[in-house]
């Protein structure tokens, strides 16, 4: 099964219900090489989902020391699917390796998302 590692509103359960239709189980981890700022959310649907205007957002610097904790969870092929219908156009799925060494998806700033 994938991972997918979330720093933002993935990680809330109302979000997850709406998304995914359960709640997901996780455990802590971190995005190393990334740092954090926010981006404002314009999508109705996102908005009424999250309840939030702003949302965080992870734009790759490749720094060893910039780190953005967060949470892990394990989802099936078929939620990293609901996720991507969630996540607005300012995100871009891509594989990372997290502080745990574990693979994950993650959704990063699509402007400045790693190749």
């Amino acid at each position: 099964m994938p991972h997918l590692f979330s720093y933002g509103t993935l990680q809330q359960v109302d979000v997850q219900l709406s998304t995914f239709g359960r709640k997901l189980d996780g455990r802590p981890d971190a995005l190393i090489g990334f740092a954090q700022t926010l981006v404002e959310i314009k999508d109705p649907h996102v908005l009424k989902t999250s309840g939030k205007t702003h949302h965080p957002i992870v734009t790759f610097t490749g720094v060893g020391t910039d780190q953005v904790a967060g949470t892990v969870f394990e989802v099936t092929d078929q939620e990293i699917a609901d996720a991507d219908r969630y996540e607005v156009a300012d995100y871009k799925r891509v594989a990372v390796t997290l502080g745990s060494g574990l693979q994950a998806w993650v959704y990063v700033d699509a402007q400045f998302a790693p190749s």
